[in-house]
């Protein structure tokens, strides 16, 4: 019992890598539709989830914590399934939320880019030029995302436990590759794993619960205890300290919320 996270760029075949390695193995298989299920559930709109996490920052997004708060409401909806474990993810983020996690398996599927380049021009019946121009973009765009976000570069190997070259093998053969890793011990699922993704699990609903009365939060648990780091001015402590409690006990497995707040009011 194990989780894996397929992180790939356009025209990778990533998502039929994916879907053949859930088959095989019987697991579920995750995608674009986690996203349509944190939209309904959060009531965002599902392109401005989609762009959250494929588009780079925006100055605004940077002063405002919008994308942040549609990220924490996707990172929510992926480890929910993931706790749950057997589960394949395909998709950008999936391996930044369970980076430190030792049953998680992580991949990186990657492809020449000229064959990728000529993938594009097939399917959109666009010139080498611009089917050129539209990948590096792409690919800049999710690189400057996860530096923004997260301080990682997507295109570093040390993130991965795998990395795969599909211009080299079948998509058979990379499916054989990720199904006999996964099998090793290495990543079967312990007492002591299922509860560090379970305490992350916790985490993300708490912060999606609360973040948009504080924005603004660091939040993470350990063993249901839920602990919150935020900032506020004194005059607002105790209304923020009691909403954040209210909001983060609603949630299944919470048993203790401690906030700590971190006063901005100037010093005379």
């Amino acid at each position: 019992m194990s989780i894996i996270t397929i992180s790939r760029g356009s025209f990778t075949k990533g998502q039929e890598v994916s879907e053949k390695v859930a088959q095989r193995l019987g697991y579920e298989c995750l995608s674009r539709d986690v996203i349509l299920e944190a939209s309904k559930e959060f009531n965002v709109p599902e392109i401005k989830l989609v762009r959250a996490i494929h588009d780079a920052p925006s100055i605004l997004d940077r002063f405002g914590y919008r994308k942040e708060k549609y990220i924490a409401y996707i990172e929510a909806a992926i480890l929910r399934h993931l706790r749950k474990d057997n589960t394949v993810y395909c998709g950008l983020a999936g391996h930044f939320f369970v980076r430190n996690v030792k049953h998680a398996l992580k991949v990186r599927i990657i492809a020449d880019l000229e064959e990728r380049v000529r993938n594009e021009m097939k399917r959109e019946g666009i010139s080498y030029e611009e089917a050129l121009r539209i990948i590096k973009k792409d690919d800049e765009e999710r690189r400057k995302w996860s530096l923004h976000l997260y301080g990682i570069d997507t295109h570093d190997p040390s993130l991965y436990d795998l990395v795969i070259h599909v211009s080299k093998m079948t998509v058979d053969d990379a499916v054989e590759v990720i199904c006999h890793t996964v099998g090793l011990e290495t990543f079967r699922t312990t007492p002591e794993s299922q509860k560090q993704i379970d305490d992350l699990a916790i985490a993300a609903e708490a912060k999606a619960a609360i973040i948009n009365i504080k924005p603004d939060v660091h939040v993470t648990c350990d063993d249901g205890l839920v602990k919150v780091k935020t900032k506020s001015p004194l005059s607002k402590e105790e209304t923020i300290i009691n909403e954040i409690r209210q909001a983060a006990m609603k949630i299944e497995g919470v048993r203790d919320v401690k906030v700590d707040v971190k006063l901005t009011d100037p010093v005379d």
